[in-house]
């Protein structure tokens, strides 16, 4: 008892809040599914009639929930119980009834309770797609309407929206049954019929089914029900569905002026007979459809729209190619603009559009004279000093015309207006640029697009009420750009590709527009003296630079693809490459393009060539910054170079790994040029690891001698001073000429002056005794060599002969006799070796 009254008070409580707006209507159905569950469980074996009525209603209602939200499979237990609880009610009153007089009130009394049942199973199992059933269903509720004759009008509706619903969904054919079901189940009881209005409706809605199911195969079934409908009740609907099934169905002229005239006395709207004659013309039914127009004006003779009957046959007499009476009717409408009979602004608005897509058929057909005679019915149309941005897009289209015609000065007088009406138009300064561009005007060709670009940059710009799309700048630079290619003007082009480059979004047409830019600059660059090269060249950096940002950008797929990337990265690189070759006398220059030529390789993929591009793109320039260097340049200046070619040299000892484990490089000189560009760079920059560099190179057991000797020679180049690194560099290259099978005398000679320079700087005397020992020891290995060998330079023995004599003099002057004694013994050694020259210092 207790479960069962919680049930009731959680209906109840259900029934309140909906009402209220508490709960919407999926959770009144899951709440209304608790309470009844309930109270099923709470049924006895013998429940009384209130309990028995409570379960119908509350089963009924459950299973209607459920159907209302979509869940029409939930709804069908509640629905079967429901119907059982029916038969147990009508079981029970029958039993306790006293005679068939009692019988037959009971059986009404649940009659109707089983048609409203029935009536749910039907919309559930409609719901489910279960076409038969619920025409079983249905025709158990139209059995039923005998007794129940107010439940016609549901039951007429109910069908009515299941033939709307099949008609929605294409299913031509359960949508005629259940229409015409509607329609005869609404005949049975006029009483409680839905009304001619709704029967006319359900008639129209069966005619456009057998219309659209199989006109040719339903046509007369189509005629019927619209004919029905009509006589039910007429309407504006009905008439337009009539002719148009008489149209498809290919009846004479006589037939649809007789469904006209059916309807002559309707009250109809302006736009409905405007649609109608619409229709019978778009049928080709002339002469139906322009007598039925000219019939149209008697009946609205005071309506302010009587514009749109004229302008519908001046667009059907064009459509019909009778444009000379098009024409007669267009000159009837100007007349009428400046007597008093203007269209409204909605209709001029119209006309307009017509006259301009008249005109501009004309012009691509090339028709210019005849485009413009359309151009000027619009013009009739606006005052003298008006300002209206259509009037200057009308003006620009004007000039156009004029252009083609090749009359100029017809042209000039309409962009004048153009630029009157609308001077800020991205499209009027495109037409003030087409003449310049004719006139040979470069200076006020440049000037307009200048102007271009800066008005391409607005977003906000506006084309009469129509907005701008992103890319109309961007297109009308590209066109400005042709044109001028087109008429031999490379400064004009050029001018209009780089505002293109700055606004295009398009990645495709962004590089199309650079390469372009590129190649005009470099022809013009290859016409030009070296004096106003500069300008131009700092240009392609620019252009090349702008290339690299935009190969950097993120794009999509569908955008640009990695191939796109690819192919467009290695065509700049390899401008960038043969730009850094050409300019070879320009060091500064070519250092520029050979980075840029490593970094857009960088998009590119890392093969073989790529790896040895990038390589030599990065030696070359840390070549041509120490170079630069090397220079008269202040030490800031000095500083930024070595540091800036240090970088360089990092990257590429990166990539030569990589590039090293492709293949054989024994005789490649990068590890060579690489150590030495390292050692300039941190040497004149006073780097603390560089003796951290040279620990691994005396190790190299490979090293030649010309490496030594040119990192000793570095080692004491301004602003490097390293002499321990010069004098170990100048005796491991010493050692490796004493290594030689045969000794290359004049290298040796040389190798072994410098060592003797930076080991005995002239005119020092107080020398420590193991500098002069090791000093001595170079002497002993030149005595050594000259003996065996009469290739020794004799000017480098004199040298020696002379430098002993003098270190003698130098130790008799302190002091030290023996010391003297023995590098003048020395010297006089030396003496012997001389040639031609022995006598003169004998």
């Amino acid at each position: 008892l207790q479960v069962e009254e919680s049930a009731v008070s959680l209906w109840n409580w259900t029934v309140t809040k909906h009402t209220g707006a508490v709960i919407d209507d999926e959770q009144r159905a899951k709440l209304r599914f608790v309470a009844c569950r309930l109270i099923c469980l709470c049924e006895g074996s013998d429940p009384p009639e209130g309990t028995i009525r409570r379960q119908i209603l509350m089963s009924m209602k459950t299973g209607k929930g459920w159907i209302d939200i979509g869940k029409a499979g939930l709804a069908d237990g509640f629905l079967e119980n429901a119907m059982s609880s029916v038969e147990k009610l009508y079981a029970k009153l029958r039993k306790g009834s006293e005679g068939e007089a009692d019988i037959q009130v009971h059986r009404a009394d649940v009659e109707k309770s089983l048609f409203k049942v029935l009536s749910y199973q039907a919309e559930s199992v409609f719901a489910q797609g279960d076409f038969q059933k619920a025409v079983m269903c249905v025709q158990r509720c139209k059995d039923m309407l005998m007794n129940l004759p107010k439940e016609t009008c549901y039951l007429s509706i109910l069908c009515y929206n299941f033939g709307v619903e099949t008609y929605e969904w294409k299913r031509y054919e359960q949508s005629s049954f259940w229409l015409s079901q509607s329609y005869d189940i609404g005949k049975m009881d006029m009483k409680y019929s839905v009304g001619k209005e709704m029967q006319a409706k359900v008639l129209r809605l069966l005619a456009t089914t057998y219309f659209e199911w199989d006109c040719s195969l339903y046509l007369d079934k189509a005629l019927k029900a619209i004919s029905l409908a009509n006589q039910e009740n007429l309407h504006p609907a009905g008439f337009f569905l009539k002719v148009k099934i008489l149209l498809k169905s290919g009846a004479s002229d006589e037939d649809i002026n007789s469904a006209l005239a059916e309807f002559m006395h309707l009250e109809m709207s302006l736009d409905f007979c405007l649609n109608t004659a619409k229709l019978l013309l778009e049928h080709g039914r002339e002469s139906v459809g322009f007598d039925f127009l000219k019939s149209v004006p008697e009946r609205f003779e005071s309506s302010p729209d009587l514009g749109k009957i004229t302008l519908l046959h001046i667009e059907f007499l064009l459509k019909n190619k009778r444009e000379l009476l098009a024409k007669q009717k267009i000159e009837e409408v100007i007349i009428g603009h400046y007597t008093g009979k203007q269209l409204l602004p909605e209709a001029l608005n119209q006309l307009h559009i017509i006259l301009w897509d008249r005109a501009a058929k004309r012009y691509e057909e090339k028709s210019y004279s005849e485009a413009l005679h359309w151009y000027n019915y619009s013009v009739s149309f606006y005052t003298p000093g008006q300002i209206d941005q259509n009037l200057a897009k009308l003006q620009r289209n004007m000039a156009s015309c004029y252009l083609h015609l090749k009359q100029l000065d017809k042209a000039k007088e309409a962009v004048k207006q153009a630029e009157r009406c609308d001077p800020n138009s991205i499209f009027t300064k495109f037409s003030v640029y087409k003449i310049a561009v004719m006139e040979n005007d470069t200076d006020k060709a440049v000037e307009a697009v200048i102007e271009m670009g800066k008005l391409a940059e607005k977003t906000s710009e506006h084309e009469g009420k129509l907005r701008v799309d992103k890319n109309t700048g961007s297109n009308l630079l590209s066109l400005a750009a042709q044109i001028a290619l087109e008429n031999d003007q490379q400064i004009v082009a050029i001018k209009a590709l780089e505002y293109l480059s700055e606004h295009l979004q398009d990645c495709r047409q962004l590089f199309a527009a650079l390469k372009c830019l590129v190649r005009l600059m470099l022809s013009k660059v290859m016409a030009e003296n070296a004096e106003k090269r500069d300008e131009d060249i700092n240009s392609i950096v620019t252009y090349l630079n702008l290339a690299h940002k935009k190969l950097a950008e993120f794009f999509t797929e569908e955008e640009f693809t990695g191939d796109m990337r690819i192919l467009e990265a290695h065509w700049f690189r390899k401008v960038a490459w043969n730009l850094a070759v050409q300019f070879k006398d320009s060091p500064e220059k070519m250092r520029d393009f050979f980075v840029l030529s490593f970094k857009l390789s960088q998009f590119c993929p890392s093969d073989k060539a790529v790896l040895i591009a990038q390589k030599t793109c990065l030696l070359m320039a840390a070549a041509v910054d120490l170079e630069m260097g090397r220079q008269q340049v202040t030490p800031s200046e000095q500083t930024e170079l070595f540091s800036q070619a240090l970088q360089h040299l990092q990257t590429c000892k990166e990539i030569w790994k990589v590039l090293k484990l492709t293949g054989d490089f024994a005789k490649d000189p990068t590890d060579t040029l690489l150590l030495l560009y390292e050692f300039e760079a941190r040497s004149k920059l006073n780097d603390p690891t560089l003796h951290n560099l040279m620990e691994s190179v005396w190790e190299q057991p490979q090293i030649e001698i010309k490496t030594l000797e040119i990192i000793a020679s570095l080692a004491m180049e301004s602003p490097a001073r390293y002499p321990v690194l010069c004098k170990k560099a100048l005796k491991s290259a010493l050692n490796l000429h004493r290594k030689q099978a045969v000794i290359d005398a004049v290298k040796f000679s040389k190798c072994l002056h410098s060592l003797i320079n930076i080991s005995l700087p002239t005119g020092l005397t107080d020398l420590d005794t193991c500098v002069l020992q090791e000093v001595w020891d170079y002497f002993e290995d030149a005595l050594s060599v000259v003996s065996s060998t009469d290739a020794y330079p004799e000017m480098e023995i004199l040298w020696l002969m002379t430098r002993a004599w003098n270190t003698g003099i130098f130790q008799y002057t302190v002091g030290k006799y023996k010391e003297a004694e023995q590098w003048c013994g020395l010297g006089m050694r030396f003496l012997n070796h001389l040639g031609s020259l022995k006598k003169s210092y004998e």
